[in-house]
């Protein structure tokens, strides 16, 4: 009888073993049909640039660098804009010159590199965009900081700024190895000439950026030779994003065995953006799930070593609501293991007067209090929120390290009609951003993307809907100018 009863669950083991297998096997070939029915991959989907910058380019100035990136780019022209085909010749096309999207129809193109110096410069500022994105998304703090005063280098990210295949095979090491060549130069730049002690070096991150500018300050807790950072400011930061990033890569790589290049992206949509590519890669997402990784093994490292008390005073700024990044990750991965060391955490409420609280998935209202009722928080807390239900104009509730009672400011500022939220690709960008903004002036032959109202039948455009209704610019980017101005200690005449 337990020969039989062994032999009758072997045998369903099996049987179950093999429904697992089968089922695995029609879910897995279900998922590569369904991900394989995305538009049909473009010339700028597939072009190898390998002028492109990595670690093991063995460039060792950002001299180099430049020279590289000007070859890269003329492969750019000579790979993508020069051999799209004739039905691509659209006026909303990143990759057809002249078009409304050209990123050549402005002076410079913001999509590369740039130093802006200042005669006698008070600090050095590296600017570090975002994943998929270009050193245009920190243009307007760049030009404020060099107008107070600042030399400004603002670095195009290997994989950036020229079309989305660069996204497929880039990695961290790289973007982290550029990042030290360019705050060599910057350390340079601003202490050459200078008689006595050399200006203050700062960097200013958003999203993907803000993680690069978080695992080099932590680099040089450990390693002397590397120039060392005074401040940070963070938008946006990427420190925590879903682990699912570390499972998807492997659709990439199965692409890659079954020679369905499809499976390499998250999204293929049209590139009607001038400075941010509009399809993703697969290997961008696992990409910074591999740094936020990194950035936790060094705080691992450090913690308990006294080093970690060097680590600079940071500023950083995010919404309360981020589709892109984990808001709470910031705290639990970063602010929570960070030592007291003028530390400062601002957060933009949702806006409690678009009585949105019912139709929300989530309200991050418990959380934020949460965090204010904690006695043991070692970091200054800001929240900007509505002064009350009943009025769209906002004040800023500041605590300092383990107080429970904010302080509360007015800001002159108010929430728009018609918006209940900020959005994490919204805060580097001011009302009157040129393409960004909502509230820009109209110029001819440029595409405006800040204010687009599209209506019409869902399911009929190659665009989400979800994606034109995001908000692009933040109303309350005089704030933020402000308080970075004064947190770098340049907001003085």
């Amino acid at each position: 009888m337990i020969f039989r009863l062994t032999r009758f669950v072997r045998s369903l083991l099996v049987a179950l073993a093999y429904s697992a297998i089968g089922a695995s096997a029609v879910l897995l070939i279900a998922g590569i049909v369904y991900l394989n029915q995305q538009a049909d991959l473009e010339i700028w989907h597939l072009a190898d640039l390998d002028a492109e910058f990595t670690e093991a380019s063995g460039v060792t100035t950002f001299a180099a660098y430049l020279a590289r990136e000007e070859r890269l780019f003329e492969q750019l022209n000579e790979k993508v804009y020069a051999r799209i085909a004739a039905d691509e010749r659209r006026q909303i096309n990143r990759y057809h010159r002249n078009s409304l999207s050209d990123p050549a129809r402005r002076s410079p193109n913001w999509n590369r590199s740039f130093v802006r110096r200042a005669a006698s410069p008070k600090a050095g500022v590296l600017l570090l965009h975002g994943m998929s994105d270009s050193p245009y998304s920190l243009r307007a703090i760049g030009e404020k900081l060099n107008a107070a005063g600042a030399t400004v280098l603002g670095l195009r990210l290997p994989g950036h700024g020229t079309a989305p295949s660069g996204l497929v095979e880039v990695r961290w090491q790289d973007m982290a190895a550029a990042v030290r060549l360019a705050m060599r130069q910057l350390a340079d730049e601003v202490g050459a000439s200078g008689e006595g002690a050399a200006p203050p070096l700062y960097i200013v991150g958003y999203s993907t950026g803000a993680a690069l500018a978080v695992n080099y300050a932590l680099a040089t807790l450990d390693d002397g030779a590397l120039a060392k950072v005074d401040k940070l400011v963070l938008l946006s930061p990427a420190i925590g994003v879903s682990s699912a990033a570390v499972l998807a890569v492997w659709q990439a790589r199965l692409g890659h065995l079954l020679g369905l290049e499809k499976l390499a992206w998250n999204v293929i949509l049209p590139e009607y953006d001038p400075y941010k590519y509009g399809s993703f890669a697969v290997n961008a997402g696992d990409l910074v799930y591999r740094l936020t990784t990194q950035i936790q093994s060094r705080l691992d490292a450090l913690s308990g070593s006294g080093k970690l008390e060097g680590f600079p005073p940071l500023l950083a700024f995010s919404s309360v609501v981020d589709a892109t990044v984990s808001a709470p990750a910031l705290v639990s991965g970063l602010f929570e293991r960070l030592p007291a060391g003028g530390h400062e955490l601002v957060l933009f409420d949702i806006n409690r007067m678009a009585e949105i609280e019912p139709l929300l998935k989530f309200d991050p209202a418990a959380a934020v209090r949460a965090l204010r009722d904690n006695p043991e928080r070692a970091f200054a807390l800001s929240l900007v929120s509505n002064e009350n239900a009943n009025s769209r104009r906002v004040v800023e509730l500041t605590l300092a390290s383990g107080e429970q009672r904010p302080r509360e400011a007015a800001l002159d500022l108010s929430w728009p009609d018609g918006v209940y939220s900020l959005a994490h690709v919204a805060l580097p960008f001011p009302p009157d951003d040129p393409v960004y903004g909502g509230q820009a002036v109209r110029q001819g032959g440029v595409i405006q993307l800040g204010d687009v109202a599209l209506r019409g039948e869902r399911g009929v455009l190659q665009i989400p809907a979800s994606d034109i209704l995001r908000l692009r610019w933040n109303p309350f980017f005089p704030y933020v100018e402000a308080r970075v101005l004064a947190f770098l200690a340049l907001d003085a005449g």
